[in-house]
């Protein structure tokens, strides 16, 4: 599983990373890749409007917001 977050460096932006990062570390799965995307060119391919984002295998799953654990618990379930 790949996971990238979206943003140009914002708070939010940061927050929504390291939210993500530990709650994939907490779950103990070493399948599954985080990469952090800040190259506006990369982000304008989702046809996002607002960032944070967060992408799992190349679907847009969140976009202008920070993830709880919850719903980042429930988005890995899920995939």
């Amino acid at each position: 599983m790949i996971i990238k977050i979206l943003g140009v460096g914002c708070s939010k932006c940061k927050v929504a990373e390291k939210q993500v990062r530990r709650t994939v570390k907490m779950t103990g799965r070493t399948d599954i890749q985080v990469f952090k995307i800040e190259s506006i060119q990369e982000i304008s391919r989702y046809n996002i409007m607002m960032t944070p984002a967060v992408i799992i295998d190349e679907q847009v799953v969140i976009t202008g917001r920070i993830p709880s654990v919850k719903e980042i618990l429930l988005m890995l379930e899920k995939q």
